[in-house]
C-alpha cells in the first residue's frame, strides 16, 4: 500500500500540494470562527474539592471569579494615607469598575472591606468581582487593566493585580526559536539549503493543521490553556524528525543511482514504514493518558495525538509530492563545507561501535551507572500544583503574590474553603465547633467566622494555612483536616463537611494522578513490548528496549526533581524558587518520552535488523546499523533538544518544566542509551537478540523495513508527467 501511495503522490504532486494548502487554510479559518475556549482552570468530578465547589456554586452563587488589586504604601500613614486613599478610591477603583465584565470593586475603605488591611497597615487589597470565570476574561481586557494599574505606581505606592485572569499570556516565540535552531542543525547535517527546507516545510504544514484542530477540539472537550504550546513542541519535534528520516533515505537512494520516482517509492517503503510505526507508538503512548480519567488530560492527549498523526500524514503524502518537484536538485544550493557521505564502514560511528563491541561489559556498566545516579533524586518526587510564587518577578501576578504573603502570610494566597450543606437547625452551631477545632490545628494561621448562605441552606468558612499553597505542609494540613479534625468534630451532627478551594483541588489532582500513574505506565509498557515483539520477532530486543526507555525516563525525572523541586541549579532554567512537580507532568513526560524513545529504537533496530537478515552476523549488523543511523539519530535528537529546550525561555513554569524534561530525556536517550547501551548490550547478547520461541511462530509478521531497492536502471512503472524542479 505504501509504495502505491508514494507513487500516486509523486505523480499527482500538484494536486497533493494544493490539497494540503487548502486543508491548512480552511481548517485554520474554521478554527478562528468556530473554535472553543482553552481552560485556565480544571475540575475533578468525584473528589472532595469538587463537591465543595458544587455546594458553593449552588448556594453561594456568584456570576464569575474574583481578582485582586493589591497595594503597598511606604507613606508615614501607610495604606490610610490621604494620598493613597485618593489614588485608590477616586482614581483606580472607579476606573476598574468601568471595565467590561467587572461587577464590583470592593476596597478596604468601606465596611465590606474592613479586613482587607494588613496588621502593619502598609499592605491592603481590593476585590475585583467579574461576571465571568477567569478563563473567559478577554486577554485584551486583562492587558488593559494591567496597563491602567501600572500607571498608579509611584515612589511611595506599589500597585499590582493578582488572580489567574491577570496572568500575562504573552510568551517568547519558543516555536520560532526552536525552528531556527532546527534550520541550523539541518544545514550542518544535510549541507544543502534545499534539503534542509523539506523537513521544516513538512513539519510546519502538519503542525499548522494540528494547532487549528486543537482549537476546534476545545469546543467539544476540556483543553488546557498550555495545550497549543505542548502540541507545537511535540509536533514540530517529531515532524522535522520524520521528514528528516525519509529525506535522508531518498538522498541515499539517489546516490545509489535510482531515479527520483524510484527513490521516493523506496524511501517511503522503508523509512516511511518506520515513521508510521514510530509515530504510532507515540500516539499509543499518548492515548495511555486516557487511563488517568481526567478531562483536561484527555483533551491534551487528543490534541497532541492529532498533531503527531497529521505530521505523519504530511511525511508520507506531502513530502513525496514535494520530492517530485525537487528531483535530483535536492543537493543543489549546497554549503561550501558540504561533503559526500562516506561508506558506512568508514564513518566515525562504525569505529565507535567497534570500540564499544571490544569492551561491552565496562561500557554497559558505565552507562547503567550514569542513568541510575541521575535517577536517584526521582525517589523524592512530590506531585502538586505550583502557585504564582514560582512566576518571574517581572509579572504583576507574582508581585501581588509576594505582597499578599508579606502582609497576610503565604497561606492567604490559597485559602481552604470548608463547606457544608445545612440539614437541621443545629448544623450552624456544629459548624462553629468545627471552626474552633480547625483554628487549634497545627499549620492553621487563621479561620474566618462561619458564613451562612442567603438561602440558609449552606455554610462555609475560610481557613488560611501557615504555608503557601504549594508547600508540603499545606498538603499535609488538607489531609489532616479531612481525615481526622473534621470527621471527629462533626460527628453526631448531620453536617457533610467538604474541605475544598483551589489549593485543595491541587492536592486532589496530585493524589488522583499519583494513584493512576502505575496503571498508565503498565499499559504503555505492555503494549509497547507487544508491538516491538511483533515487529522484530524477538523477546529480548523488546524487553531491553522497554528497560532502557524506563531508565532514560527515570534519569529525566531525577533531573527535573533536582532542579525544579530541590532547587539545584534553578537559575539555569530561570525559576524563582523551588516547588512541587506539576502533577500532570510526569505522566505526560512518560507518554511523550517513551513514544519518542521508541522512535529512535525503531529507526536504529530496523536498520540493524536489515543488516542482520542479510548475513546473520550480529556484530557486523550492529556496527553497520549504528553507522547508518547514528548521524541521523544525533541530528534528529539535536533538533528535538533545541525545539523542546526553547520552551525553557517561557515565563510559565509548567512549560519550562516539561520543555526541560523532554530536552534532557531526548539527550540522554540519544547519547547514553542509543549510542552506548544499545550497541554494548546487543554485543553481549549476540545472536540471542533475535531469539524467538517456536510456540509464538503464529504471531503475524509486520515488516517495517520494506522491500529492497529496485535495481539501478530498472524503469519506473509509470511515466513522469511533470518535470523536476530545475530540469
Amino acid at each position: 500500500m505504501l509504495p502505491s501511495l508514494a507513487a500516486w503522490c509523486y505523480r499527482r504532486r500538484r494536486l497533493v500540494v494544493v490539497g494540503w494548502i487548502v486543508v491548512l487554510i480552511g481548517i485554520n479559518v474554521l478554527a478562528q470562527s468556530a473554535g472553543g475556549h482553552l481552560l485556565k482552570t480544571f475540575s475533578l468530578p468525584g473528589t472532595e474539592s469538587q463537591r465543595a465547589f458544587d455546594v458553593l456554586k449552588k448556594d453561594f452563587a456568584r456570576a464569575g471569579d474574583t481578582g485582586y488589586l493589591v497595594f503597598k504604601s511606604t507613606a508615614p500613614d501607610g495604606i490610610r494615607s490621604s494620598v493613597v486613599v485618593d489614588e485608590i478610591e477616586k482614581k483606580l477603583a472607579p476606573a476598574l469598575r468601568k471595565e467590561k465584565h467587572v461587577v464590583s470593586v470592593v476596597t478596604p475603605y468601606g465596611r465590606a472591606g474592613a479586613g482587607f488591611i494588613s496588621s502593619k497597615g502598609n499592605i491592603a487589597y481590593a476585590e475585583i468581582q467579574f461576571d465571568v470565570q477567569s478563563n473567559d476574561v478577554p486577554i485584551a481586557l486583562a492587558s488593559h487593566m494591567r496597563d491602567v494599574v501600572s500607571h498608579a505606581n509611584s515612589s511611595s505606592l506599589q500597585v499590582e493585580l493578582g488572580g489567574s485572569m491577570f496572568t500575562d499570556q504573552k510568551q517568547p516565540a519558543s516555536e520560532a526559536i526552536g525552528i531556527l535552531a532546527a534550520v541550523l542543525i539541518l544545514l550542518v547535517a544535510f549541507g544543502s539549503v534545499l534539503a534542509m527546507g523539506l523537513p521544516i516545510m513538512t513539519a510546519l504544514f502538519g503542525i499548522g493543521t494540528g494547532l487549528a484542530i486543537v482549537t476546534l477540539l476545545a469546543r467539544f472537550t476540556d483543553v488546557p490553556s498550555f495545550a497549543p504550546q505542548v502540541t507545537a513542541m511535540i509536533g514540530i519535534g517529531v515532524g522535522i524528525d520524520y521528514a528528516l528520516f525519509i529525506s535522508t533515505r531518498y538522498r541515499e537512494a539517489l546516490h545509489e543511482g535510482l531515479d527520483p520516482q524510484q527513490a521516493v517509492v523506496h524511501s517511503i517503503d522503508t523509512s516511511g514504514r518506520a515513521v508510521l510505526f514510530a509515530g504510532g507508538t507515540v500516539v499509543v503512548s499518548l492515548m495511555g493518558l486516557f487511563l488517568i480519567g481526567v478531562s483536561f488530560i484527555r483533551g491534551l492527549a487528543i490534541g497532541a495525538s492529532l498533531a503527531v498523526l497529521l505530521v505523519m500524514a504530511a511525511a508520507v503524502t506531502l513530502l513525496p509530492a514535494v520530492l517530485g518537484f525537487v528531483g535530483h536538485t535536492i543537493d543543489k544550493l549546497a554549503l561550501p563545507t558540504a561533503k559526500r557521505p562516506k561508506p558506512a564502514d568508514q564513518t566515525i560511528w562504525a569505529r565507535w561501535s567497534r570500540t564499544i563491541q571490544r569492551r561491552p561489559w565496562p561500557v554497559a556498566i558505565g552507562g547503567l551507572v550514569i542513568l541510575l545516579v541521575l535517577a536517584i533524586p526521582a525517589l523524592g518526587l512530590r506531585l502538586g500544583v505550583a502557585d504564582a510564587g514560582n512566576d518571574p518577578t517581572k509579572l504583576t501576578t507574582r508581585r501581588a503574590y509576594d505582597l499578599l504573603s508579606e502582609g497576610f502570610g503565604p497561606g492567604f494566597n490559597g485559602p481552604l474553603l470548608v463547606v457544608s450543606e445545612v440539614h437541621s437547625p443545629g448544623d450552624v452551631a456544629a459548624m462553629s465547633r468545627v471552626a474552633d477545632a480547625i483554628a487549634k490545628t497545627p499549620g492553621v494561621a487563621h479561620v474566618s467566622p462561619v458564613i451562612p448562605s442567603t438561602n440558609g441552606k449552606a455554610v462555609f468558612m475560610q481557613v488560611v494555612p501557615k504555608g503557601s499553597p504549594q508547600d508540603e505542609s499545606t498538603t499535609q494540613l488538607v489531609h489532616r483536616l479531612r481525615d481526622s479534625v473534621v470527621p471527629e468534630t462533626a460527628n453526631g451532627s448531620t453536617l457533610q463537611v467538604h474541605v475544598g478551594g483551589y489549593t485543595a483541588l491541587g492536592v486532589d489532582l496530585a493524589d488522583t494522578l499519583g494513584q493512576r500513574l502505575p496503571y498508565m505506565f503498565l499499559a504503555i509498557l505492555l503494549l509497547s513490548f507487544i508491538l516491538l515483539t511483533v515487529v522484530f520477532r524477538s523477546l529480548l530486543v523488546p524487553l531491553k528496549a522497554v528497560i532502557m526507555n524506563m531508565l532514560s525516563i527515570g534519569a529525566s525525572y531525577g533531573v527535573i526533581v533536582a532542579i525544579f523541586q530541590n532547587g539545584w541549579l534553578k537559575s539555569l532554567v530561570g525559576i524563582g524558587k523551588e516547588g512541587p512537580i506539576e502533577a500532570w507532568v510526569p505522566m505526560m513526560l512518560f507518554a511523550i518520552v517513551f513514544g519518542l524513545s521508541m522512535d529512535y529504537e525503531v529507526f536504529l533496530l530496523s536498520r540493524i535488523k536489515e543488516e542482520y537478515d542479510r548475513d546473520h552476523d550480529n556484530a557486523t549488523a550492529v556496527a553497520h546499523g549504528l553507522a547508518k543511523t547514528a548521524r541521523l539519530i544525533t541530528a534528529a535528537a539535536a533538533i528535538m533538544i533545541c525545539v523542546f529546550g526553547s520552551f525553557v525561555l517561557s515565563d510559565l513554569r509548567v512549560l519550562k518544566l516539561i520543555g526541560f524534561g523532554l530536552a534532557f530525556a531526548v539527550f540522554i536517550d540519544a547519547t547514553v542509551v542509543r549510542l552506548v547501551l544499545v550497541p554494548a548490550t546487543m554485543e553481549l547478547l549476540g545472536d540471542r537478540n533475535w531469539w524467538f520461541p517456536k510456540m509464538l511462530e503464529w504471531v503475524p509478521r509486520i515488516h517495517i523495513e520494506g522491500s529492497a531497492a529496485p535495481a539501478v536502471g530498472e524503469p519506473t512503472r509509470e511515466p513522469e508527467p511533470e518535470p523536476a524542479l530545475g530540469s
